[in-house]
């Protein structure tokens, strides 16, 4: 008895990007560097104010939880900072702008072994060694 496969077919919105692999992480990494810029200057004791205009409403803050609560962001990987932010927020009340910016810098020092292919496994010593 042999069973015959049916093509898949997936619908997709116009415009949808559908990279896959390596593309697709450096894509990701680089959506949550942009979403980190938004907030970066907001820190310290000399952070400065953000002017945000959603519709007809605008808002003037420094406060990083206000921030991300206004961004309208629909990348899911840029999403995911906008929830640990949200997550630092509700648990401690304080440190969402440390939070996304420590993210986003952990993410774009991996992005150069993303773009070197560096399997996650590979300690770094053996790393030194394939290279050489």
């Amino acid at each position: 008895m042999s069973y015959m496969l049916q093509p898949q077919i997936i619908l997709l919105k116009e415009g949808t990007d559908t990279s896959q692999g390596k593309a697709q992480l450096v894509s990701n990494i680089n959506a949550c560097c942009a979403v980190a810029e938004a907030v970066r200057t907001t820190l310290g004791p000399r952070g400065m104010d953000k002017l945000v205009k959603t519709g007809a409403k605008v808002t003037v803050s420094n406060d990083g939880a206000t921030i991300m609560k206004l961004l309208d962001i629909v990348h899911p990987a840029a999403k995911t900072l906008v929830d640990i932010s949200m997550s630092q927020d509700a648990e401690v009340g304080d440190g969402t702008t440390s939070v996304v910016l420590l993210a986003a810098e952990v993410l774009k020092q991996v992005k150069d072994f993303v773009e070197d292919g560096l399997h996650p496994r590979v300690r770094g010593a053996d790393f030194e060694c394939e290279r050489a």
